[in-house]
Parts: C-alpha cells; structure tokens; sequence
C-alpha cells in the first residue's frame, strides 16, 4: 500500500530545477563542447540602407585560425529565405528574408558575412578583417512618412512600403452594429466623442541569456542545440527553409535563460550556423554579444495608434474605431505581421460595446525588425483601451473606476460573447476590483490627492486604473486557421509508467524559466497519487519530445498542462484493466483513489505502481490487453483562456522635475485554478517588471540615419529591483470551464495590465496641470514638458535628445 499523499495543486512548492539554474550547473547552450568544435561571428552592416558594392574577404581568410569564410553570394542558392508563417492577408507584402544579405542591407545590423575559426576570438578578429564597400541608399524610419508618396522603399522590388492591411467590422462580422454609424448618430446627439494617438514605443527583449547556436553535423542525424523557444518550429522550419528531410534534423532546446517572445523565432544566425557546419562537416558554435542581441534579435511593439471613442453622456459606451499602424521592420520574422492582429480582439477588453471596427496597416522601415513580445498585442490592446477609459472618466467629471464598472460584463453574465467575437468563458470583475480598491486603500488616496491638490503641492499625486483581460493559450487551431496562421495551437504530451512505479512526463511545451518541471510534477502526482519527487519531466529534445507546438502566448500550463494530465487519466484507465483482473473484479466495482485502485466496499486494494510493475512482468495479464501503461494525447483546446484582473498603482509626480515614483501597487488577478502559487506570483512580478518598465524606462531609439543608439544596457534602460517598488498581489478565483484543469494563463498578464496603470497615474497626477498625455516611456524630461506644455509654457530646445526616451531624461527616471 502506498501512504497518504498531501495534495500537490495549490502547494507552492519551491521549483525543483531552480537547484541548477540558480548555481548555474546546468547545460546552457554556449556551455556545449564537442570534439573539433569550431565558433563562428558575424559581421554587420553598419548602415540602415545600402547597396554592397564590394566585398573583400581575402584577408581575413589567411588570419590566424580561420577555417571559412561565407558571404551572401556564397550562401545564395543554399540559404532560402527566413520564414513567415502569419500571412494575413492574400495580398500581403512579403519579401525575400536572407540569413546572409547578398546584395543590398536593409537595418542596421543585418548580417553580411560569417567566420567560422578555430576560437570564438580568431573568429572576432577575423571579422573585423573583412573589408565591404557599401553605396548608400535612402532611409525610410518613420512609419507616417513610409506610406506616404514619394518615401523611399525599404524594398524595391515590392513597390510599396505598406505591408498588408487587415479589418475586422464588427457591423459586417453580425457581432454589432456599424461603428460609423454609430459615432456619426453620438456627435449629432451631443454625446461624447473622443479621439485620442497614443504611441506605443518599440521595446528590446533584453532576455538572461543571449542568443546561442550549436550545430553537429557529424551524426546521422544533424543536431541543433538552441537558446529558442520553439525547438519543434524551429526544426520544422529549418527543413522547409533549407530543404533538408525533417527526420534528418533533430534541435534541442536545452536550459533557456529567458525569452519574452524574443526566442520565438527562427534566426539568420541558426541557418547559418547550420548551413557552415554542414560546409565544413565539423561542429560549429555561434553566441552573441549583449550589443549584436540589442541590435539584430528582434524587437517588439512600435505601433501608432488611433481610436475614437463614442459615449452617452452618462458613461455608457456606444462605439470605439481602431486605427493602428505597426512598424514591421525591415523584414517579417516567424510571425511579425500577425502580431496586432492579436491585440484586434482586445481593444473591447472586458466592456460591453455595441460597436466597434479595427484597422491595422502593417509597415516596413530601415529597422531591425519586430516580431513577439511579451504580451504579443494584447498589452498595446490594453493600454489603449484602459487610457481611453480615463479619458472618458476625465471628460465626464466621473472616477475613473465607476465609469468602467458601468460598461464591464457583470460576473452573472458569463459566457458571453464581445463585440470581437470572441466568448469570454467565466470571469468576475467586481470580485477583481473590489479586493484591489480594499488592498489599495483606495478612497484614502484620493483624499490625499484632494488635499495635495488643493494645497498645490510641488509632488502631485495621480492613481491609475487598468482593469484587463486577455485571449491566452493560444489556442484552438480552427481560430487560428480562421487568422491564416501557419499552425495549430494543440499541444502534445506523454505519460511513461516505468517498471519501478516511477514516471516520465514528456511535453511539446520548452519552459525558458516558466517552471514546468515543477508544475508538470504537481499535477502528475496528483493525478496518478505517486510522490512528487517519483515524477520527471523531459522537454525541449525533438527525438525525446517528437510532437509539440512549444512556448509561448501563455499557452503552455492551460494547453501543455492540461495534455499531461489528459494523458495521466488514459493512463488510469490502461491501468485499471489490469488492476480489475489482478483483483478479480469487474472494473466497474474499482474506484482510484490517491494512487491506488480498490475495490468498493471491500480492503481489497493494489498501489498503481503495482500495476506498473505487473504491466512491465506481462506475466498475468487480461487477454488483449498490451503491457504498458504508457499513454499520450494531443490536445486542441476549444477555446482561449481568458485571465482578468484590476491594477491599481498610485504614483508620485514632481511637478517641478518631472521624476515619477510610484508609491504603491497593488493587482489582483484572476488565472482561473493556481497549480503553485509561488511560481504565479514569479510570473506577476516578473511580468509587472517589464509593464512598468515600458511605462517608465524602456525604448528602443534610432538615430536619422537608422543606427540603433540603444545598443547597450548603459542606453537601453532594463529597471532593476532598486527601480522597482514593493508589490502587493493578491487573486480572486473563477476557473475556466474549457479545460478540465480550470487553469488560465498567467505569464503576460502582468505586463499587459501594469503598463496602462503606471501611465494613468502619472497622467491622473497632473491632468489638472492641462495634460492628457504623457508619451512613454514617461521620462522625467517628458513628463517636465508635458506640464509646461499644458501649462501654456513653450517646450524649451533642450528636450531633443532625452524626449526619445534616452540620454538624462531616461536615467534620472531611474532613480526611482
């Protein structure tokens, strides 16, 4: 018999790999070493737009330790193009993509040429060897300016700078009536009309560990290890981009310090590290500098974006029109262009709206090109709603809470189906708000912001609001197909009983710091009532994990989670045949209880690690019946998930500097079930890092000529905790009813909600100053102008540099 177990859903068990992770005894990818290993580096173009006029490798091939060295022409017929899997229009614009430019760069940083040498530093030196001519081209940077006629084209061939433009009407979809009509009945009535440009700055993933490639080429198989996301993407797309038989490429994704949708990808640099290792037939390493992460992995967000929003004089929403341009970059990553496509189902967020109609147009400039970050549109959707809502509060004289309680769905009216078509499957956001307004101590800050007011203090008060909802776990592949993305969104998992009673979880999704060993384990050994410690969970290897579509979207606990523990009850269900005929019963007089089968009304019982071992003997088994208990599925959700919550954040502004500190924070979010509680609150705080981060302190600038001027961690501004202030968190529970598990994501949700909060506080603080806006990332240079701006002061000459988000401006704000 085996002994009582404490159930392991909802124990915040510390994770079971931090052991490794934290001490660093782990296999990162650059720590690979193989036998007659090689290292490759990368030369970039310095310029935005140029034609390669010349290009002179000879000297660096007769450098000390080199074995190769290959240029786009070398490359050209064997390269193929990167792929885009989200075409999302028939006429989208999508040009070629080389790993290796050949004749023409089109950001600064595009790779033109490799070394492959005996060590990583022969083959540093050995770069800045090579000697390439470049012809200028005009720069394109703006996005306005690119559709405009005229612009010069980051893509000759094309003709065009505009990528694809993607609607959704909700009048001509039947999910509401016509937004036009609708704002054009509210301005005849007098009704509030506001239109309102907000700019979501372009941000850098800025993950642990930079990127990192090995390729062995001297196998049957060639094996790729990589720092990625998406190793089973990633082997498929390797084999269609290079023509390479699928079953010959095996990638892993070992230990993976970090992604945000940075390593959702698949880089120039692995196929090229893959096409120079089977070059050469020896195994090659390639690992980035910080500066070559900063300038050539992808970047997220850079949208324009335009709404009108129509109201009743009374708060009750009418309509809201969407206007969004999204800067694509130079070229379109794995998934770039669908990228706000996914926000388009969230700028109605969790309110009742009888219209509504989005329009996005895709752009390309001379820039490094964008692709997922954290969030993925859903906080660019969320912040642009959430600051709407704080403009109609503050044009109606109304708090800003009671107006969105107005026009949210009430809990007694779940499911319900929005305005975006999209069924919100439970949720209750009084429950939300209530605790958060009681943690936050809510009227008391708005006395005090009456008093500071009144007194006309230098430090200003401002409380910001940001009631959120997300479409997460991406999700059923029929929707996704519906959106023309090149993929589903099931997800795969397998159970291996071993003869010892022990078992092996093996899963589709690779954690880059999510903690699914830990979380895998709980469920597993709830499931089957086995210890926590009897479970292992494999993942990231393409021949051990051979299904799966990976990680990210907050998909991996809500779509992964829920396979493994589908595949543990077919496991029960192989296992309770045998345990019937081990216990000459019928199966219908079992019951399984805590790990072990028994027969009801009776102390006639078997452990099921029993039956493991009886399985594996395969000496007494029922006729037809196979010796294992092995088991596997692969599951399609039937919808998303849909996490919600209320932020709250009260911040301090000096009126006189500019410099934002924020006092107090508070969220309460709703993830459905919690498996472990200490890994959600990891996921919040790491998620409202890097929300406050773009409120506050992140930008990726360019200079006129299209250099990237952010390039290192001393320009581009990551938050420390010594930046950050003391959380307060907390969770209301309404499970989700499409998955057995009620689980919901977790990941994004605090970037998505923290952002709009953190900006309606600081704008809340000085909207009696005359301000409506604060650009972000709100710097104290900002913020400074912003005051004078709306006190009626000219903006002095001096905001240049810092209004991009850089220089003084962005450091002091550090000092938060």
């Amino acid at each position: 018999m085996t002994a009582t177990i404490e159930p392991e859903l909802g124990r915040p068990r510390r994770r079971k790999e931090d052991a490794r992770l934290i001490t660093g005894r782990t296999r990162w990818t650059d720590n690979i070493a193989l036998p007659g290993l090689l290292h490759m580096a990368v030369l970039r173009s310095p310029l935005a737009h140029a034609k390669i006029s010349r290009l002179d490798a000879e000297a660096a091939r007769s450098m000390p330790g080199v074995i190769a060295v290959l240029t786009g022409t070398d490359l050209a017929e064997q390269q193929g193009s990167l792929p885009c899997a989200w075409p999302i229009t028939p006429d989208m614009a999508s040009p070629q993509h080389p790993a290796l430019a050949v004749d023409e760069v089109r950001f600064a940083g595009e790779p033109v040429a490799l070394v492959v040498a005996r060590s990583a530093a022969e083959a540093r030196d050995a770069v800045e060897a090579i000697d390439v001519d470049y012809e200028d081209l005009p720069v394109v940077l703006d996005m306005e300016a690119a559709l405009a006629d005229g612009s010069p084209l980051v893509h000759q061939d094309l003709g065009t700078n505009r990528c694809a433009t993607w609607v959704f009407d909700s009048g001509e979809a039947g999910t509401g009536e016509d937004v036009d009509r609708v704002i054009a009945e509210a301005r005849e009535r007098g009704d509030v009309v506001l239109e309102r440009r907000f700019r979501q700055q372009r941000l850098i993933p800025a993950f642990m560990e930079p990127r990192s490639v090995v390729v062995d080429p001297t196998g049957e198989q060639i094996t790729m290890w990589s720092a990625t996301q998406v190793p089973h993407i990633l082997r498929l797309m390797l084999a269609m981009t290079l023509g390479v038989p699928e079953q010959k490429i095996r990638v892993i994704a070992p230990d993976v310090g970090g992604g945000f949708g940075g390593k959702l990808q698949v880089t120039p640099e692995e196929v090229l590290t893959f096409l120079a290792a089977r070059r050469i037939g020896r195994p090659v390493k390639w690992t980035e500098s910080r500066s070559e992460s900063m300038v050539s992995a992808h970047h997220g967000r850079d949208q324009i974006q335009r709404l009108t929003l129509a109201a009743r004089r009374d708060g009750t929403l009418l309509g809201l029109k969407v206007d969004l341009l999204a800067d694509m970059g130079a070229y379109l990553g794995l998934v770039t262009p669908g990228i706000p496509i996914l926000g388009a189902f969230m700028f109605n967020a969790i309110y009742k709206l009888p219209a509504y109609r989005f329009s996005c147009t895709n752009v390309f400039t001379n820039k490094t090109w964008t692709d997922a970050y954290r969030g993925a549109g859903r906080p660019e959707a969320t912040y642009a709603i959430e600051r709407m809502m704080d403009e109609l509060a503050a044009e109606l004289g109304k708090d800003p809470l009671e107006v969105r309680e107005q026009n949210w769905i009430k809990h007694e009216e779940f499911p319900y189906t929005t305005v975006a078509g999209l069924t919100y499957d439970s949720g209750n956001y009084e429950a939300a708000t209530e605790e958060a307004k009681r943690l936050f101590d809510y009227q008391a800050l708005r006395r005090e912001q009456a008093e500071r007011r009144e007194r006309g203090d230098a430090v200003q008060l401002g409380i910001g609001v940001s009631t959120y909802t997300e479409m997460c776990g991406l999700a059923p592949s029929r929707v996704l197909g519906s959106l023309s993305y090149g993929a589903g969104g099931w997800e795969h998992a397998a159970i291996r009983m071993l003869a010892t009673g022990k078992v092996e979880v093996i899963t589709g999704s690779s954690p880059h710091g999510q903690g699914h060993e830990t979380a895998w384990s709980q469920i597993i050994a709830d499931k089957l009532g086995v210890p926590f410690e009897d479970v292992e969970v494999i993942h990231g290897d393409t021949q051990s994990a051979h299904k799966g579509m990976d990680t990210y979207g907050s998909r991996s606990l809500s779509v992964g989670g829920v396979a493994a523990a589908m595949a543990a009850d077919r496991v029960i269900e192989k296992a309770s045949k045998i345990a019937a005929h081990l216990l000459e019963c019928s199966e219908d007089d079992l019951e399984f209880t805590a790990g072990r089968f028994a027969v009801r009304g009776t102390d006639r019982g078997t452990a099921i690690q029993e039956v493991a071992l009886a399985a594996f003997a395969a000496h007494d088994l029922p006729e037809g019946v196979e010796p294992s208990l092995d088991a596997e599925v692969t599951f399609d959700p039937e919808n998303f998930s849909f996490p919600h919550g209320t932020h709250l954040c009260a911040a301090e502004v000096d009126t006189e500097t500019g410099r934002v500190r924020i006092r107090s924070y508070v969220c309460v979010d709703d993830v459905g079930k919690v498996v472990n509680p200490l890994i959600v609150e990891g996921q919040v705080h790491g998620g409202l890092a890097q929300g406050i981060a773009q409120a506050l302190y992140e930008e990726a600038v360019f200079d006129e000529m299209g250099t990237l001027t952010t390039a290192t961690l001393a320009d581009y501004l990551v938050p420390s905790a010594a930046d950050l202030p003391t959380f307060t968190t907390a969770r209301t529970e309404t499970p989700a009813t499409t998955n057995p598990l009620g689980v919901k994501g977790v990941g994004e949700a605090g970037t998505i909600a923290s952002t709009p909060a953190v900006v309606n506080a600081v704008v809340d603080a000085v909207r009696h100053l005359g301000v409506n806006d604060v650009d972000m990332p709100c710097t104290p240079m900002r913020v400074w102008h912003a005051i004078h701006r709306g006190a009626g002061a000219a903006p002095t000459e001096m905001a240049t540099g810092a209004e991009a988000g850089g220089g003084l401006g962005s450091i002091d704000g550090g000092d938060q």
